[in-house]
């Protein structure tokens, strides 16, 4: 039996062998002491794009019943949006209208005289009110105020034929984008209906069942669009191969929920180190936190900023990002419903300690997320977008604190006191591990989510941008 430990080694191993590095001499290593509370970058247009997406984490906080594949659904579009209104601007990269069929923006739309900022400005509006259609009133509100304070900002000194050309592209984008979003019937269908009535979860040993006034979580999201690869074409490792169900005390099965339980168990009663990783990386409660998929456009904003990113590549990061973490989100759950696997908590409670509760059930209603176990979201979110991030850096060694819930002064719930890192792939397996401590998965979903999520970047780090 594999102890906690060890399987780092694992991870590490599996970061490697799906990405691809550049020159680690090309990359420019990130200073956290250089970064002041302001957002201050010497291209502005790239300044613009990551107020956007900040704001952007403010709607995410206050979503209501989008996580976590909703949102992932929302981020690729969204900065589809921000990558095509911008793309005949840049000088390396085309269009997608040529990858996605039923993707139609006609060029000839776009004006001699438009201004990319006022554009940009105004499809990130559009495009976000759009796809964040279920959060609350006051985040949707400084959607459109930001919108118009930009506007005055960015308007100063032009023409009113130059600024109405501008809004004119912007909209035009948007609504082609999302034109092209409505067509995924399945997606636009299970965004909105997300617990369907007709899913019927399979019963036996082992495996996942609802608690109590509780309904399966997008049961067929397998079904929604994915942009670069679809979960037919990822590999998949079968629970089984790890496991054979059993209450036998000496058993493997039996034994990984004992270190579930004791790990949780030790963080709750006083392994602070355990309780703040676990905490730090939960990301599943609406109204105090931001979502998973949320998590790692937190984290690119804030590597954008600290190495002061040039607009073309902050929008080729985030587009890609999103794809990474779209697809992610499709596969992971197409596995999630192919498995079945229990949450170790109903394991633990019927066979070990029926005292016992997760470290996150003190923060939402059920002690778990409402949907199977294997492989681990957060997992396969966090090597999604950690192989990206090695590939559009060209190393995983990085010098970065991850500040994502620094300026949540208000919140006292729960640990979000920034944590550091030396590279992506630390980041990424401690993502990972940290829902064991928390009690909501064993560690073969987490080395499973990493394994998916890094097949899944080295399939987007491949999509070609420039022809």
């Amino acid at each position: 039996m594999r102890s906690l430990k060890s399987s780092v080694l694992l991870f590490v191993g599996v970061a490697f062998l799906f990405t691809s590095c550049r020159d680690d001499d090309d990359f420019i290593p990130v200073d956290d002491d250089s970064v002041d509370d302001a957002i201050d970058m010497a291209d502005q247009t790239a300044q613009l794009i990551v107020e956007w997406s900040d704001l952007w984490l403010t709607t995410d906080q206050h979503t209501n019943g989008m996580r976590p594949t909703t949102i992932a659904r929302a981020l690729a579009y969204i900065h589809l949006t921000g990558y095509e209104t911008a793309v005949p601007f840049m000088n390396d990269h085309t269009t997608n209208t040529s990858r996605f069929d039923e993707l139609d923006i006609d060029v000839d739309e776009l004006e001699s005289n438009v201004n990319l900022d006022i554009a940009l400005n105004t499809a990130y509006a559009m495009a976000i009110e759009h796809f964040m259609f279920s959060t609350t009133t006051f985040a949707r509100n400084d959607i459109f105020r930001f919108r118009d304070e930009k506007l005055e900002e960015l308007s100063e000194d032009l023409s009113q034929d130059m600024i109405r050309d501008s809004e004119q592209w912007g909209r035009y984008v948007a609504r082609k984008v999302i034109s092209f979003s409505e067509t995924d019937e399945q997606a636009e269908e299970q965004s909105r209906n997300q617990t369907p009535s007709d899913y019927i979860a399979p019963v036996g040993d082992g495996l996942w069942v609802a608690a109590d006034n509780e309904d399966a979580w997008f049961p067929y999201w397998r079904e929604v669009r994915t942009f670069v690869i679809p979960p037919e074409e990822t590999s998949s490792t079968a629970f089984s191969s790890h496991f054979t169900y059993s209450t036998e005390t000496s058993s493997d099965y039996y034994i990984t929920m004992t270190d579930v339980y004791e790990t949780s168990t030790d963080a709750a009663n006083g392994n602070e180190e355990e309780l703040w990783i676990a905490e730090f990386w939960a990301d599943d409660v609406e109204g105090i936190m931001i979502s998973p998929p949320g998590r790692q456009f937190s984290i690119a904003n804030q590597l954008i900023v600290q190495n002061d990113i040039g607009y073309e590549s902050a929008l080729v990061l985030f587009l890609k990002l999103g794809f990474s973490i779209n697809d992610a989100a499709v596969s992971a759950w197409d596995d999630k419903y192919t498995y079945n696997t229990q949450r170790p908590s109903e394991y633990i409670t019927e066979f070990i300690d029926e005292g016992f509760s997760t470290n996150l059930s003190r923060f939402i209603t059920t002690p778990n997320p409402a949907f199977p176990s294997y492989p681990s979201g957060h997992a396969t979110f966090a090597s999604a977008a950690g192989g990206v991030f090695i590939d559009f850096f060209g190393t995983d060694y990085i010098d970065f604190t991850d500040n994502t819930y620094l300026d949540f002064n208000y919140i006292t719930e729960f640990k979000g006191t920034p944590r550091s890192y030396t590279s992506f792939t630390e980041m990424a397996y401690e993502n990972a591990y940290s829902r064991v401590p928390l009690g909501v998965h064993i560690i073969e979903d987490a080395t499973e989510g990493l394994r998916l999520g890094y097949e899944i970047s080295a399939a987007v780090n491949s999509f070609d941008l420039n022809n």
